[in-house]
């Protein structure tokens, strides 16, 4: 037997791999690999065949017309190695940009390069609002290029994200998300600080304990101290004006229809986050609650306090109750008490993040769009339009491209 590997190019059109398979039929010939992509119209597919060495002429002759009836041209290497080229480890590494400039784009590909990687596969998974590209990566070390790809993103201006091509990507995942300024645009808190005049003080010591300059639980008795005698009803005055994070509608609709489990945990409180999970289809919630007594805000909360640990060990009781792995789980933030909760997860996402917990996590997104998230989870912008379509039923309209909610 010889291997010979066929090279085919050119328009693609429905029935083209047919049309070459069925050139074989009654040829001496094996199929040993085969690889197709559609870039833009334009086929390329390598097919690698052990053939009876009588029959070499015979079947690359078939191969040869019966592309040239579909238009298609075929390369032929009568002595390609039967060894896969590609080297072990590897490494998915999403590029998103707005937009994606050739220059970054470059910076990046060097990057692999310098490292001993090899680019074995680029396949596009947006292309609006964000241009985001999948690379399939071999024979990089993931720590290293993670490392070397976090300097690249601060210097190009755009996210990329690093992660190994295993299993983690198979199964049942759980997404746990930070709540203010992850899922929602505003601090709650600050929000109720209006109420009792003192937004700027609040303000302030949540700066500084987002930065990892204060201890969570410290500042958070101190601002909610001063929230003493604000009425209950600025807690539904607070719920009815909290803005979404354009996405997150979309980043939870279509991690549900998928099959993700969706948890939120936040520094902030039940009275609010409770009935915005409930809103949003989110399986597991954590907060702290605002005591309140004969209508208004005592001042102090009741319970254990949710702060960075709380976070962190919400993750692994919600990831016990579903009966999902820590290396599949997923955790989104943006401050320095989503720390422990970011290193525990198979997958730390900073979002918009402060610096500490970018320093932290396994990658960062800093587009404006939640929904960005789902393409480091490898989800195309085709499947959260399916997705949007069958929440919205047979018959809807398509959801607008610039549309996000």
């Amino acid at each position: 037997m010889t291997p010979v590997l066929f090279t085919v190019t050119g328009p693609d059109r429905p029935g083209v791999t047919a049309s070459l398979l069925r050139s074989l039929q009654a040829r001496a010939a094996e199929v040993i690999d085969a690889e197709q992509i559609v870039i833009r119209g334009q086929l390329v597919l390598c097919l690698l065949l052990q053939i009876e060495t009588a029959q070499v002429e015979a079947v690359t002759a078939s191969v040869t017309a019966a592309a040239f009836e579909v238009g298609l041209s075929v390369q032929v290497d009568d002595s390609p190695s039967l060894e896969d080229p590609r080297r072990l480890g590897r490494v998915l590494v999403t590029v998103m940009g707005e937009p994606l400039g050739p220059e970054a784009l470059a910076g990046v590909t060097a990057r692999i390069a310098g490292l001993g990687g090899n680019i074995d596969r680029i396949e596009r998974i947006a292309g609006y609002p964000l241009v985001v590209l999948r690379l399939t990566v071999s024979g990089a070390d993931e720590a290293a290029l993670r490392e070397a790809l976090a300097a690249e993103s601060a210097v190009g201006g755009l996210d990329v994200a690093v992660q190994g091509a295993a299993l983690w990507r198979r199964g049942t995942h759980l997404v746990v998300m930070d709540v203010d300024s992850t899922l929602i645009q505003d601090e709650v808190i600050e929000l109720l600080a209006e109420h009792a005049g003192c937004a700027q003080e609040v303000h302030e010591v949540t700066v500084a304990a987002m930065r990892g300059e204060l201890d969570f639980a410290a500042s958070l008795h101190a601002r909610v101290a001063l929230l003493a005698g604000v009425p209950e009803s600025a807690l539904a005055d607070v719920r009815s004006s909290i803005r979404l994070t354009p996405g997150a509608r979309t980043l939870c609709r279509t991690l549900k229809l998928l099959g993700y489990r969706i948890a939120v945990v936040s520094g902030g409180f039940s009275q609010i986050v409770y009935p915005l999970a409930k809103e949003l289809g989110i399986d597991y919630a954590l907060a702290n609650t605002l005591e309140i007594r004969d209508g208004l805000l005592t001042g102090r909360v009741t319970g254990p306090i949710v702060d960075g640990a709380g976070k962190a060990s919400a993750l692994r009781r919600f990831a016990d109750e579903s009966g999902i792995p820590l290396a599949q789980t997923v955790a989104i933030g943006d401050g320095a008490n989503d720390i422990g909760m970011i290193s525990l997860a198979g997958l730390g996402i900073a979002f918009n993040a402060k610096p500490a917990l970018r320093r932290a996590a396994d990658t960062t997104v800093n587009v404006p769009y939640l929904d960005a998230v789902l393409h480091v989870l490898g989800i195309t912008r085709e499947e959260i339009e399916a997705a949007d379509l069958t929440s919205r039923g047979p018959g809807s309209p398509a959801t607008p491209a610039a549309r996000r909610s």
